[in-house]
């Protein structure tokens, strides 16, 4: 078994059945995927609804969001004829907090062995965190051995001092809790927590992307969810409380409209940059309690556009503001890949190399067959990413499974919690 940081994750056999549910505050996806030769992966049943009962990635509503994932669960298992038992699910809300920790054990010169990676590794994951906090992962980034960094794997090496950078992730336990609860009232497990960008980064990325350095925004409806790769490890995980539905919002306050028609009118005319051609290009808006299609405003394109840049640059002037702080800018090096169901508006790339000054592509879910395009797009690269987090190892070194005992935090009582109450 592999080891994720909060849970033991059973690695799927050739032929088995995984599922990954995201639960998103504008959509709820499930995909259902059956392992291959060589550990790929093929689609066999999706299900995919609007989203009922989240905010910000949170859920405010319990009984809407139940009947939201059941539905969608329950049309994916049509689609694919069989009946799930358990899922990966991902993390977007409960404002996850990423840290990195560094921990040096002696060794006394012998030759480093496994029994001493997993003491250096017990050792860095005693977690200290706070009461109202969840541990999601805990990935090891890199090793040392008396100081000398970037080594990947230091059996078999001598020195005095071996030691550990460790990245956890956590996210606050009202949250995790209630998006548990969400998913056993729907008589199902929960395999194991990913959060969003984390995920996203698995099914975006290419090998090269993910070694030299890059930074992937994952664009949701109640979110934008940042991961920093490197080295093929995720070092960095931020959350920025602003996404799609921000927008929709202030076209419908902006041009008093109904948000249904907000929504519509983003995606057929909406765009991120102004173009010389949009005050000649007339729109029809209807307005909020009015019936008559005569009582529509007729606006140029221009005044949409001009109440959706502003908020496209407030996410990622936040974005830059927050890799900077972290210190991790110069880590991601100049790549950035946006994803995310927000990330499709024309001119949204083009806007996110003038803010943050680095190269940008559109990221799309990889390594995945039986993807119709109506599901491979951005959107979807969250539910693909659960996939790939469950085929992938995640020892922490090639060839290497840790059995230390995973710590022990909140997902335990959780856990006991929904065995004894549901």
């Amino acid at each position: 078994m592999a080891f994720n940081g909060s849970k033991r994750v059973k690695r799927p056999v050739r032929g088995g059945v995984i599922a990954a549910l995201d639960v998103g505050t504008t959509k709820v996806c499930c995909f259902i995927a059956r392992v291959e030769d060589g550990g790929a992966l093929r689609i066999i049943g999706i299900g995919h609804q609007v989203s009922r009962g989240l905010r910000a990635g949170t859920i405010v509503d319990m009984d809407a969001a139940e009947q939201a994932i059941g539905t969608t669960v329950h049309a994916a298992e049509q689609m694919a004829g069989e009946t799930i038992r358990e899922v990966l699910v991902n993390i977007s809300g409960g404002q996850p907090v990423s840290q990195t920790t560094n921990v040096e054990i002696p060794i006394g010169g012998h030759e480093v062995g496994d029994a001493d990676v997993r003491r250096a590794l017990a050792q860095a994951r005693q977690f200290q965190g706070n009461a109202d906090q969840e541990l999601i992962h805990s990935i090891a980034v890199g090793y040392s051995m008396d100081g000398n960094r970037g080594i990947r794997d230091p059996r078999g090496m001598f020195g005095e001092k071996l030691g550990v950078q460790l990245h956890t992730v956590t996210a606050g336990s009202s949250a995790v809790r209630n998006l548990a609860t969400c998913v056993a009232r729907c008589h199902l497990d929960i395999e194991s927590f990913v959060v969003s960008p984390f995920a996203s980064g698995l099914a975006a990325l290419v090998e090269d992307e993910m070694e030299l350095g890059c930074t992937l925004i994952d664009m949701g409806g109640g979110t934008t969810t940042i991961s920093v790769f490197f080295d093929g490890k995720c070092v960095y995980t931020d959350c920025v409380p602003v996404g799609g539905s921000h927008v929709t919002n202030d076209i419908a306050r902006g041009l008093t409209t109904p948000v249904a028609h907000a929504e519509r009118m983003k995606t057929l005319y909406g765009s991120a940059i102004a173009n010389v051609a949009d005050e000649r290009e007339i729109i029809d808006v209807p307005q909020v309690g009015e019936d008559e299609p005569a009582q529509a405003n007729h606006v140029p394109k221009s005044l949409l556009v001009g109440i959706i840049q502003p908020r496209l640059e407030e996410i990622f002037e936040l974005v830059r503001a927050r890799l900077e702080v972290s210190g991790m800018g110069k880590v991601a090096g100049r790549r950035v890949v946006l994803t995310g169901a927000a990330s499709q508006l024309p001119g949204t790339r083009e806007l996110a190399q003038l803010i943050l000054d680095k190269q940008v592509r559109l990221g799309r879910p990889m390594r995945i067959d039986g993807l119709a395009e109506a599901t491979g797009g951005p959107a979807f690269s969250t539910a693909a990413g659960l996939l790939a987090f469950a085929v992938q190892s995640h020892a922490e070194l090639p060839g290497f499974s840790a059995e230390a005992e995973p710590p022990k935090h909140l997902w335990g009582r959780v856990s006991l919690w929904l065995k004894e109450n549901l």
